[in-house]
């Protein structure tokens, strides 16, 4: 983390933020660790946020926490978070049992707070992002956009696998462990299987075992891994520079934008005829 932290901000003068997993055996030395090279953005996730919110604010950082639900959310806020990241169901990864649509996710979440909200969750063109600023989002959290990039460090068998991917070709398997958003790859199916035929908890934890992660992602292993991704993959045609992808995203916002008024235009001559 140290390393990737000291890479990171070599090479830009902008800000940016770390990702932590509550969960993680070895949180509190990431804490340090983060605190130590002067992070000022942190998103939590998978935990409590009281745990090291009131640390990380003393300590001058802008602390964001992921949520499934709105329960969450309220329990961020009250927890002294900044913002938080509303996570529909659409992501990839690990997901909230609910199964809340960003759609939906959204404006109920903005509606209960009084501090910003990112979404999160499906949004991987610049309409989506248009959409999510729509429904009182005052950011958009992309995931699996990103990880189809050059500089991306996923495997070039999981960006190949992301870009043929298209709607469908993800699911929501292991609910009675950990919900996860993944590729149909082997694993996914066995999981999903032994998920239908009344798989302990247990039994299901067994399956997954560990690092099925990195095993999918970095490593490329089709039959075993975990090939995490959101539902966002059918928008997702061809790896590009995250400059790219960036530079589209605004020209494709901009567009969506532009385009409501003849959306209204339309709806009013319609009005008109009646």
């Amino acid at each position: 983390l140290r390393r990737h932290i000291r890479d990171c901000r070599a090479e830009t003068k902008q800000p940016f933020g770390v990702n932590l997993p509550l969960m993680r055996a070895d949180v509190e030395e990431l804490v340090d660790v983060i605190l130590d090279e002067g992070v000022r953005i942190v998103f939590t996730s998978a935990g409590h946020p009281g745990r090291f919110a009131k640390r990380f604010r003393d300590a001058g950082c802008v602390v964001a926490h992921v949520v499934p639900a709105l329960k969450f959310a309220l329990k961020a806020r009250d927890a002294g978070c900044d913002v938080v990241v509303a996570e529909g169901f659409e992501a990839g990864g690990h997901d909230g049992v609910d199964e809340v649509t960003t759609m939906c996710l959204v404006p109920e979440i903005v509606d209960a707070l009084d501090i910003p909200v990112i979404a999160a969750g499906g949004i991987a063109d610049g309409r989506g992002m248009a959409a999510v600023f729509a429904l009182g989002a005052e950011g958009a959290q992309i995931g699996t956009r990103f990880a189809a990039t050059l500089e991306s460090s996923a495997s070039e068998e999981y960006k190949r696998r992301v870009v043929e991917a298209r709607g469908g070709d993800t699911i929501l398997t292991l609910k009675s462990v950990t919900p996860v958003r993944m590729l149909k790859n082997p694993f996914a199916l066995k999981a999903r299987e032994a998920e239908l035929a009344g798989a302990t908890r247990e039994e299901q934890a067994a399956l997954l075992g560990s690092k099925r992660e990195r095993k999918g992602i970095f490593e490329g292993d089709w039959e075993e891994g975990m090939f995490e991704a959101g539902q966002g993959v059918a928008l997702i045609r061809e790896i590009l520079p995250a400059a790219e992808v960036v530079r589209r995203l605004v020209e494709e916002y901009a567009l969506a934008v532009r385009s409501l008024p003849r959306v209204e235009e339309a709806n009013d001559a319609n009005e008109e005829k009646k």
